[in-house]
């Protein structure tokens, strides 16, 4: 199994990091050459969604990825990475964005704080919200994975798993463990095609 992970600006490494604790091969991607190397599911990492949306788009990279994940590779989105993957954004002028997931999201709704929640079947893992997203509207077929504080911080939808907080800036491995399950099942339903 191998990961790319934009890293175009924001909290990539981290992510990388956290991956190779889990003996998890991970590629950086950064520019649209970098789509031709093999991998298996995308991260995209917590930062700033308008100037990640602005590289995507200068390097050519918006495009390819939306039909990588419009045709099923496993993407995971934190924090930024889940306003980009959202299809609306309440409080943002700019419709460059991958609209792939049928989620409404309103930027910079958390402040910054830590706590301990649920997620998914997983009864608290560490959760770390840095002027966090919220989802304020989804579309029945998305899964609700997390609430924090009475707010949508965690969702799923077909191949697309998105989270408010960052959990790469944790040592629990339980986002990225769920996620490389979701990978795993991909990689084994293609592989039957």
């Amino acid at each position: 199994m191998k990961i790319a992970v934009l890293a175009v600006q924001g909290a990539f490494a981290e992510h990388q990091n956290l991956l190779a604790r889990m003996d998890v091969e991970s590629i950086p991607l950064r520019e649209a050459a970098d789509l031709e190397r093999d991998f298996d599911g995308l991260i995209l990492p917590g930062g700033d969604s308008e100037v990640q949306s602005k590289l995507l788009r200068q390097r050519g990279l918006m495009e390819p990825i939306r039909a990588l994940i419009n045709s099923g590779m496993p993407v995971l989105g934190t924090c930024s990475g889940m306003i980009l993957l959202a299809r609306q954004l309440e409080n943002c002028k700019a419709p460059y964005y991958l609209g792939t997931m049928p989620i409404t999201v309103r930027r910079r709704q958390l402040p910054s704080f830590q706590t301990n929640g649920a997620f998914a079947a997983i009864r608290s893992i560490p959760m770390r919200f840095v002027n966090a997203p919220i989802i304020t509207d989804l579309e029945d077929e998305v899964e609700i994975l997390s609430l924090t504080r009475g707010e949508i911080t965690a969702a799923r939808y077909q191949n697309q798993l998105v989270t408010s907080f960052h959990p790469e800036l944790t040592t629990d491995p339980s986002v990225h463990h769920y996620f490389t399950i979701m990978v795993d099942l991909w990689r084994k339903n293609q592989a039957r095609q």
